[in-house]
């Protein structure tokens, strides 16, 4: 057999492998995850697209029809993506459904379910994914443990430089939108020093807005974190007569393009807009 008609087989190979098992990650983060670790031997699907947030997304007839032909589904877990509960109950267990906020070794604070945004969980999600890929799809095991590992190696490059890109700002109290950023906070020691509201879905309850504002004022200099897909007024009415700023923060990673490398740009990202709005002049 000559080396053209090998390299022809193997891949033709590769894609009857492959087909068998379609894999649909729940939003951005996860689905760049699983981009990395399928890299070279399929790619994932993802539902919440584009500018959309877990907080607010309605299951489509494209989801519907994603969710149906899957084999394995990522997600966070029922907390985190509610509109994803029903659905996954008419799946009839068909799909291997992975939790994988309830990943073993991922760390958890309090009811937040951005665990991506330590780095530390994030190469205990991708492990997770290696294993559960290389059950659904042995002729691939050791490509996606070998990509795994290689992602780990780069997230931890990725932290030495968002560890270096904060070092200025570290004391400096900040505010944000929803309570999205107890990782990233706890894992690079900056003070955030409180949220509008716990979850977007909910409204903000008016004393706690009036005390809010007040530990704002009280302060010589801060900023208050929006995020896109949410009203920006309340910012502003949060902000106004104070000497605060005001930015904007997606943990979501929703204006940026999907892929393997949207969770790089996604952590640099926040570093930077946080860095960007605490030393503006």
């Amino acid at each position: 057999m000559s080396k053209a008609l090998a390299l022809l087989w193997a891949c033709l190979w590769t894609s009857v492998a492959w087909a068998d098992v379609p894999v649909v990650a729940s939003i951005k983060p996860l689905h760049a995850l699983a981009a990395a670790v399928m890299e070279g031997a399929g790619s994932p699907e993802v539902l919440v697209k584009g500018a959309g947030s877990a907080h607010i997304h309605s299951l489509k007839p494209s989801d519907a029809k994603l969710l149906s032909e899957a084999a394995v589904v990522f997600w966070i877990g029922p907390t985190f993506e509610t509109f994803l509960v029903r659905p996954f109950g008419a799946l009839g267990g068909k799909a291997r459904i992975v939790a994988l906020g309830d990943a073993p070794g991922t760390k958890r604070i309090g009811t937040d379910g951005h665990v991506w945004l330590d780095p530390a969980n994030a190469k205990v999600i991708a492990a997770a994914m290696a294993e559960t890929l290389a059950g659904a799809d042995p002729a691939n095991a050791a490509r996606y443990r070998t990509n795994a590992r290689e992602l780990a190696a780069k997230i931890d490059m990725l932290d030495v430089e968002v560890i270096a890109k904060l070092a200025s700002i570290k004391d400096k109290p900040f505010f944000v939108f929803h309570d999205a950023y107890q990782y990233f906070g706890e894992h690079y020691g900056l003070d955030v020093r409180g949220h509008v509201t716990a979850n977007p879905e909910r409204p903000a309850g008016a004393r706690h807005l009036q005390h809010l504002k007040a530990e704002i004022a009280a302060l010589p200099s801060t900023c208050v974190f929006a995020e896109p897909q949410f009203e920006p007024k309340l910012i502003a009415a949060l902000t106004v007569g104070t000497r605060a700023r005001s930015g904007v923060l997606d943990p979501e990673g929703s204006g940026l393009a999907p892929g393997p490398e949207l969770y790089f740009n996604l952590m640099r990202e926040l570093a930077g807009n946080i860095v960007r709005c605490l030393t503006a002049p």
